[in-house]
Protein backbone atom coordinates (compact mmCIF):
# COMPACT_ATOMS: atom_id res chain seq x y z
CA UNK A 1 0.00 0.00 0.00
CA UNK A 2 1.06 3.62 -0.43
CA UNK A 3 2.77 5.09 2.59
CA UNK A 4 0.57 7.47 4.57
CA UNK A 5 2.67 9.29 7.16
CA UNK A 6 1.00 9.74 10.53
CA UNK A 7 1.61 12.51 13.07
CA UNK A 8 4.06 11.76 15.85
CA UNK A 9 4.08 13.06 19.44
CA UNK A 10 6.44 16.01 19.78
CA UNK A 11 8.21 14.23 22.65
CA UNK A 12 9.89 11.96 20.09
CA UNK A 13 12.13 14.90 19.26
CA UNK A 14 13.97 13.91 22.47
CA UNK A 15 14.75 10.43 21.18
CA UNK A 16 18.09 9.57 19.53
CA UNK A 17 16.24 7.22 17.15
CA UNK A 18 14.31 8.97 14.43
CA UNK A 19 10.91 7.56 13.50
CA UNK A 20 8.92 7.01 10.32
CA UNK A 21 5.37 6.19 11.33
CA UNK A 22 2.30 5.20 9.34
CA UNK A 23 0.65 2.49 7.29
CA UNK A 24 2.95 1.42 4.46
CA UNK A 25 6.02 2.94 6.14
CA UNK A 26 8.07 -0.15 5.26
CA UNK A 27 8.20 1.25 1.71
CA UNK A 28 10.62 3.87 3.03
CA UNK A 29 13.24 1.30 4.07
CA UNK A 30 15.38 1.38 0.93
CA UNK A 31 15.42 5.15 0.70
CA UNK A 32 16.42 5.51 4.34
CA UNK A 33 19.27 3.02 3.96
CA UNK A 34 20.51 4.81 0.84
CA UNK A 35 20.29 8.19 2.56
CA UNK A 36 22.43 6.84 5.40
CA UNK A 37 25.05 5.59 2.91
CA UNK A 38 24.25 1.90 3.12
CA UNK A 39 24.94 -0.32 0.10
CA UNK A 40 25.08 -3.90 1.47
CA UNK A 41 22.44 -4.69 4.06
CA UNK A 42 22.12 -7.64 6.40
CA UNK A 43 18.45 -8.13 7.27
CA UNK A 44 18.20 -9.96 10.61
CA UNK A 45 14.86 -11.70 11.10
CA UNK A 46 13.24 -15.07 11.83
CA UNK A 47 11.39 -17.71 9.77
CA UNK A 48 7.96 -16.54 10.92
CA UNK A 49 8.55 -13.05 9.58
CA UNK A 50 9.72 -14.53 6.30
CA UNK A 51 6.54 -16.64 6.10
CA UNK A 52 4.40 -13.58 6.81
CA UNK A 53 5.79 -11.89 3.69
CA UNK A 54 7.39 -8.95 5.49
CA UNK A 55 10.94 -9.86 4.47
CA UNK A 56 9.97 -10.00 0.80
CA UNK A 57 8.47 -6.52 1.08
CA UNK A 58 11.59 -5.25 2.81
CA UNK A 59 13.82 -6.70 0.10
CA UNK A 60 11.63 -5.13 -2.59
CA UNK A 61 12.03 -1.76 -0.87
CA UNK A 62 15.80 -2.17 -0.77
CA UNK A 63 16.03 -3.19 -4.43
CA UNK A 64 13.86 -0.25 -5.48
CA UNK A 65 16.45 2.06 -3.93
CA UNK A 66 19.37 0.25 -5.59
CA UNK A 67 20.54 -1.33 -2.34
CA UNK A 68 21.59 -4.97 -2.10
CA UNK A 69 20.39 -7.07 0.81
CA UNK A 70 21.08 -10.48 2.33
CA UNK A 71 18.65 -12.17 4.72
CA UNK A 72 19.72 -13.88 7.92
CA UNK A 73 16.60 -15.58 9.29
CA UNK A 74 18.37 -17.67 11.91
CA UNK A 75 17.24 -15.89 15.04
CA UNK A 76 14.63 -17.13 17.50
CA UNK A 77 12.81 -16.15 20.68
CA UNK A 78 15.28 -15.13 23.41
CA UNK A 79 18.28 -15.07 21.05
CA UNK A 80 21.44 -16.68 22.33
CA UNK A 81 25.10 -16.10 21.67
CA UNK A 82 24.89 -18.92 19.10
CA UNK A 83 22.25 -17.04 17.07
CA UNK A 84 24.39 -13.91 17.19
CA UNK A 85 27.51 -15.80 16.06
CA UNK A 86 25.69 -17.19 13.03
CA UNK A 87 24.44 -13.71 12.21
CA UNK A 88 27.96 -12.33 12.39
CA UNK A 89 29.13 -14.99 9.93
CA UNK A 90 26.34 -14.01 7.54
CA UNK A 91 27.27 -10.32 7.85
CA UNK A 92 30.92 -11.02 7.13
CA UNK A 93 30.05 -13.20 4.15
CA UNK A 94 28.21 -10.33 2.45
CA UNK A 95 30.57 -7.61 3.74
CA UNK A 96 27.60 -5.81 5.27
CA UNK A 97 27.86 -2.08 5.84
CA UNK A 98 24.33 -1.68 7.23
CA UNK A 99 22.02 -3.73 9.46
CA UNK A 100 18.23 -3.98 9.51
CA UNK A 101 16.45 -5.70 12.40
CA UNK A 102 13.02 -6.83 11.17
CA UNK A 103 10.63 -8.65 13.50
CA UNK A 104 9.89 -8.80 17.20
CA UNK A 105 12.23 -7.84 20.00
CA UNK A 106 14.27 -11.00 19.48
CA UNK A 107 15.16 -10.11 15.89
CA UNK A 108 16.09 -6.56 16.84
CA UNK A 109 18.14 -7.72 19.83
CA UNK A 110 19.96 -10.25 17.67
CA UNK A 111 20.66 -7.53 15.09
CA UNK A 112 22.23 -5.35 17.77
CA UNK A 113 24.23 -8.31 19.05
CA UNK A 114 25.54 -8.94 15.54
CA UNK A 115 26.52 -5.29 15.31
CA UNK A 116 28.46 -5.42 18.58
CA UNK A 117 30.57 -8.41 17.54
CA UNK A 118 30.91 -7.52 13.87
CA UNK A 119 32.37 -4.12 14.65
CA UNK A 120 34.12 -4.74 17.96
CA UNK A 121 35.04 -8.41 17.95
CA UNK A 122 35.23 -10.56 21.04
CA UNK A 123 32.23 -12.25 22.69
CA UNK A 124 28.84 -10.99 23.83
CA UNK A 125 29.89 -11.20 27.48
CA UNK A 126 32.51 -8.55 26.71
CA UNK A 127 29.66 -6.08 26.14
CA UNK A 128 27.54 -7.09 29.14
CA UNK A 129 26.76 -3.84 30.92
CA UNK A 130 26.80 -0.30 29.58
CA UNK A 131 29.19 1.52 27.28
CA UNK A 132 31.50 -1.39 26.46
CA UNK A 133 31.64 -0.77 22.67
CA UNK A 134 34.98 0.88 21.89
CA UNK A 135 34.62 1.13 18.10
CA UNK A 136 32.02 2.75 15.81
CA UNK A 137 29.12 0.46 14.97
CA UNK A 138 27.26 0.04 11.68
CA UNK A 139 24.16 2.15 11.13
CA UNK A 140 20.96 0.22 11.80
CA UNK A 141 17.26 0.51 11.09
CA UNK A 142 14.81 -1.34 13.34
CA UNK A 143 11.41 -2.45 12.04
CA UNK A 144 9.13 -3.97 14.69
CA UNK A 145 6.39 -6.37 13.60
CA UNK A 146 4.93 -6.70 17.09
CA UNK A 147 3.58 -4.04 19.45
CA UNK A 148 5.49 -4.90 22.56
CA UNK A 149 9.17 -4.80 23.40
CA UNK A 150 10.03 -1.32 22.17
CA UNK A 151 13.50 -2.67 21.33
CA UNK A 152 13.62 -0.39 18.30
CA UNK A 153 13.82 2.58 20.68
CA UNK A 154 16.55 1.13 22.90
CA UNK A 155 20.33 0.85 22.79
CA UNK A 156 20.32 -2.48 24.63
CA UNK A 157 20.53 -6.01 23.26
CA UNK A 158 19.29 -8.83 25.49
CA UNK A 159 21.29 -11.92 24.57
CA UNK A 160 21.11 -15.22 26.45
CA UNK A 161 24.06 -17.38 27.41
CA UNK A 162 22.89 -20.88 26.36
CA UNK A 163 24.97 -22.54 29.09
CA UNK A 164 24.02 -20.45 32.13
CA UNK A 165 20.68 -19.21 30.69
CA UNK A 166 21.66 -15.77 31.95
CA UNK A 167 20.21 -12.88 29.96
CA UNK A 168 23.00 -10.43 29.27
CA UNK A 169 21.89 -6.82 28.85
CA UNK A 170 24.47 -5.26 26.53
CA UNK A 171 23.92 -1.54 26.09
CA UNK A 172 25.74 1.26 24.35
CA UNK A 173 24.49 4.47 22.69
CA UNK A 174 26.30 3.38 19.52
CA UNK A 175 23.98 0.35 19.30
CA UNK A 176 20.82 2.46 19.01
CA UNK A 177 19.01 2.34 15.68
CA UNK A 178 19.36 5.41 13.47
CA UNK A 179 15.74 4.97 12.39
CA UNK A 180 12.71 3.03 13.55
CA UNK A 181 10.04 2.24 10.99
CA UNK A 182 6.67 1.90 12.71
CA UNK A 183 4.21 0.40 10.24
CA UNK A 184 0.97 -0.75 11.93
CA UNK A 185 0.20 -2.92 8.91
CA UNK A 186 3.07 -5.22 9.89
CA UNK A 187 1.42 -6.06 13.21
CA UNK A 188 -1.67 -7.53 11.52
CA UNK A 189 0.08 -10.86 11.09
CA UNK A 190 0.78 -11.29 14.80
CA UNK A 191 -0.82 -14.48 16.13
CA UNK A 192 -3.21 -13.72 18.98
CA UNK A 193 -0.91 -15.28 21.58
CA UNK A 194 2.00 -13.12 20.39
CA UNK A 195 -0.12 -9.96 20.41
CA UNK A 196 -1.19 -10.72 23.98
CA UNK A 197 2.30 -11.49 25.30
CA UNK A 198 3.97 -8.53 23.61
CA UNK A 199 1.10 -6.20 24.43
CA UNK A 200 1.29 -6.90 28.15
CA UNK A 201 5.06 -6.48 27.95
CA UNK A 202 4.51 -2.96 26.60
CA UNK A 203 2.11 -2.30 29.47
CA UNK A 204 4.74 -3.53 31.93
CA UNK A 205 7.28 -1.14 30.42
CA UNK A 206 4.93 1.81 30.81
CA UNK A 207 4.10 0.88 34.39
CA UNK A 208 7.64 0.13 35.55
CA UNK A 209 9.19 3.19 33.92
CA UNK A 210 6.63 5.30 35.79
CA UNK A 211 8.06 4.17 39.12
CA UNK A 212 11.78 3.45 38.89
CA UNK A 213 14.35 5.33 40.91
CA UNK A 214 15.90 6.65 37.68
CA UNK A 215 12.69 8.17 36.35
CA UNK A 216 12.79 11.84 35.47
CA UNK A 217 10.90 14.37 33.42
CA UNK A 218 12.32 13.06 30.13
CA UNK A 219 11.34 9.45 30.79
CA UNK A 220 7.99 10.37 32.33
CA UNK A 221 7.04 12.31 29.20
CA UNK A 222 7.43 9.10 27.21
CA UNK A 223 5.76 7.02 29.93
CA UNK A 224 2.64 9.16 30.24
CA UNK A 225 1.95 9.14 26.51
CA UNK A 226 2.72 5.44 26.24
CA UNK A 227 0.29 4.61 29.05
CA UNK A 228 -2.42 6.84 27.55
CA UNK A 229 -2.25 5.00 24.23
CA UNK A 230 -1.97 1.50 25.70
CA UNK A 231 -4.67 2.05 28.32
CA UNK A 232 -7.22 3.25 25.81
CA UNK A 233 -6.64 0.60 23.16
CA UNK A 234 -5.42 -2.60 24.83
CA UNK A 235 -8.78 -4.38 25.04
CA UNK A 236 -9.80 -3.35 21.51
CA UNK A 237 -6.52 -4.60 20.09
CA UNK A 238 -6.95 -7.95 21.84
CA UNK A 239 -10.62 -8.45 20.94
CA UNK A 240 -10.56 -6.95 17.46
CA UNK A 241 -7.21 -7.59 15.77
CA UNK A 242 -8.55 -6.04 12.57
CA UNK A 243 -8.97 -2.67 14.35
CA UNK A 244 -6.11 -0.75 12.76
CA UNK A 245 -6.59 2.30 15.02
CA UNK A 246 -6.12 0.12 18.10
CA UNK A 247 -3.08 -1.58 16.56
CA UNK A 248 -1.64 1.84 15.73
CA UNK A 249 -2.03 2.97 19.34
CA UNK A 250 -0.41 -0.23 20.60
CA UNK A 251 2.57 0.06 18.25
CA UNK A 252 3.25 3.70 19.08
CA UNK A 253 2.60 3.12 22.78
CA UNK A 254 5.06 0.23 22.82
CA UNK A 255 7.68 2.39 21.09
CA UNK A 256 7.25 5.25 23.56
CA UNK A 257 7.45 2.87 26.51
CA UNK A 258 10.66 1.48 25.00
CA UNK A 259 12.03 5.01 24.72
CA UNK A 260 11.18 5.58 28.39
CA UNK A 261 13.32 2.57 29.36
CA UNK A 262 16.39 4.32 27.93
CA UNK A 263 16.02 7.05 30.53
CA UNK A 264 14.48 5.23 33.49
CA UNK A 265 15.29 1.50 33.29
CA UNK A 266 12.89 -1.09 34.77
CA UNK A 267 12.09 -2.69 38.12
CA UNK A 268 11.26 -5.82 40.08
CA UNK A 269 8.70 -7.24 37.64
CA UNK A 270 11.40 -7.60 35.02
CA UNK A 271 13.98 -8.76 37.56
CA UNK A 272 11.61 -11.54 38.63
CA UNK A 273 10.51 -12.47 35.12
CA UNK A 274 13.95 -13.28 33.70
CA UNK A 275 14.61 -16.29 35.97
CA UNK A 276 11.15 -17.64 35.11
CA UNK A 277 12.04 -17.56 31.42
CA UNK A 278 15.46 -19.11 32.06
CA UNK A 279 14.30 -21.90 34.37
CA UNK A 280 10.79 -22.68 33.14
CA UNK A 281 10.85 -21.46 29.53
CA UNK A 282 7.93 -19.11 30.18
CA UNK A 283 7.49 -16.45 27.51
CA UNK A 284 8.68 -13.12 28.88
CA UNK A 285 5.38 -11.31 28.43
CA UNK A 286 3.44 -14.00 30.29
CA UNK A 287 5.94 -13.99 33.16
CA UNK A 288 6.13 -10.23 33.58
CA UNK A 289 2.36 -9.89 33.24
CA UNK A 290 1.61 -12.35 36.04
CA UNK A 291 4.09 -10.59 38.32
CA UNK A 292 3.26 -6.97 37.54
CA UNK A 293 0.13 -6.41 39.69
CA UNK A 294 1.91 -7.86 42.72
CA UNK A 295 5.01 -5.76 42.14
CA UNK A 296 2.84 -2.64 41.92
CA UNK A 297 1.11 -3.48 45.20
CA UNK A 298 4.44 -4.31 46.87
CA UNK A 299 6.01 -1.04 45.78
CA UNK A 300 2.97 1.02 46.79
CA UNK A 301 3.11 0.13 50.48
CA UNK A 302 3.43 3.54 52.11
CA UNK A 303 3.70 5.57 48.89
CA UNK A 304 2.60 5.65 45.24
CA UNK A 305 5.60 5.69 42.92
CA UNK A 306 3.26 5.37 39.92
CA UNK A 307 1.56 8.75 40.39
CA UNK A 308 2.60 9.82 36.88
CA UNK A 309 0.06 7.41 35.38
CA UNK A 310 -2.36 6.63 38.23
CA UNK A 311 -3.45 8.50 41.34
CA UNK A 312 -4.05 5.18 43.10
CA UNK A 313 -1.56 2.31 42.78
CA UNK A 314 -4.18 -0.20 43.91
CA UNK A 315 -6.42 0.87 41.05
CA UNK A 316 -3.45 0.56 38.70
CA UNK A 317 -2.76 -3.02 39.84
CA UNK A 318 -6.42 -3.89 39.34
CA UNK A 319 -6.31 -2.34 35.88
CA UNK A 320 -3.37 -4.54 34.90
CA UNK A 321 -5.31 -7.61 36.02
CA UNK A 322 -8.24 -6.54 33.84
CA UNK A 323 -5.83 -6.30 30.90
CA UNK A 324 -4.44 -9.76 31.64
CA UNK A 325 -7.95 -11.22 31.59
CA UNK A 326 -8.79 -9.37 28.37
CA UNK A 327 -5.70 -10.88 26.76
CA UNK A 328 -6.52 -14.36 28.03
CA UNK A 329 -3.26 -14.51 30.01
CA UNK A 330 -2.59 -16.31 33.26
CA UNK A 331 -2.84 -14.30 36.46
CA UNK A 332 -0.85 -16.73 38.58
CA UNK A 333 2.52 -18.44 38.39
CA UNK A 334 0.83 -21.69 39.35
CA UNK A 335 -1.13 -21.57 36.07
CA UNK A 336 2.16 -21.06 34.22
CA UNK A 337 3.56 -24.27 35.64
CA UNK A 338 5.91 -22.80 38.22
CA UNK A 339 6.68 -25.02 41.20
CA UNK A 340 6.44 -23.36 44.61
CA UNK A 341 9.59 -25.20 45.64
CA UNK A 342 11.51 -23.18 43.03
CA UNK A 343 10.77 -19.82 44.64
CA UNK A 344 13.91 -19.63 46.85
CA UNK A 345 16.17 -20.22 43.88
CA UNK A 346 14.15 -17.88 41.66
CA UNK A 347 14.40 -15.16 44.31
CA UNK A 348 18.17 -15.51 44.57
CA UNK A 349 18.47 -15.23 40.79
CA UNK A 350 16.09 -12.26 40.61
CA UNK A 351 18.13 -10.40 43.21
CA UNK A 352 21.14 -10.50 40.88
CA UNK A 353 19.23 -8.96 37.96
CA UNK A 354 20.34 -5.49 36.95
CA UNK A 355 16.80 -4.09 36.87
CA UNK A 356 16.23 -4.98 40.54
CA UNK A 357 18.46 -2.08 41.62
CA UNK A 358 16.11 0.48 39.99
CA UNK A 359 12.96 -0.75 41.73
CA UNK A 360 11.30 2.13 43.66
CA UNK A 361 11.32 0.06 46.85
CA UNK A 362 14.69 -1.54 47.66
CA UNK A 363 14.55 -5.31 47.24
CA UNK A 364 16.59 -8.24 48.44
CA UNK A 365 16.00 -11.92 47.75
CA UNK A 366 13.52 -12.17 50.67
CA UNK A 367 11.44 -9.30 49.25
CA UNK A 368 11.40 -10.88 45.82
CA UNK A 369 10.33 -14.18 47.36
CA UNK A 370 7.37 -12.30 48.85
CA UNK A 371 6.42 -11.11 45.36
CA UNK A 372 6.76 -14.60 43.88
CA UNK A 373 4.57 -16.07 46.63
CA UNK A 374 1.93 -13.38 46.07
CA UNK A 375 1.93 -14.13 42.35
CA UNK A 376 1.90 -17.89 42.84
CA UNK A 377 -1.85 -17.99 43.49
Amino acid sequence: MTFAEAPLPSILEKSRTRVVFGCGALERLGGLVADEGGTRVLVVTDPGIVAAGHVARAMDALRAAGVSGVVFDGTAENPTTAHVSRGVAAARACDADFIVGLGGGSSMDCAKGVNFLLTGGGEMKDYWGVGKATKPMLPMIAVPTTAGTGSEAQSFALITDPVTHQKMACGDPKAAARWAILDPELTRTQPGAVAAATGIDAVAHAVETAGTTKRGEASLAFTREAWRLLDRSFERAMAHPEDLDARTDMLLGAHLAGAAIECSMLGAAHACSNPLTAQFGITHGLAVGALLPHVVRFNAEGANPYAAISADAGVLADRVEVMLRAAGLSLTLRELGVAASAIPNLSDQAATQWTAKFNPRPVQAADLAQIYHAAFG
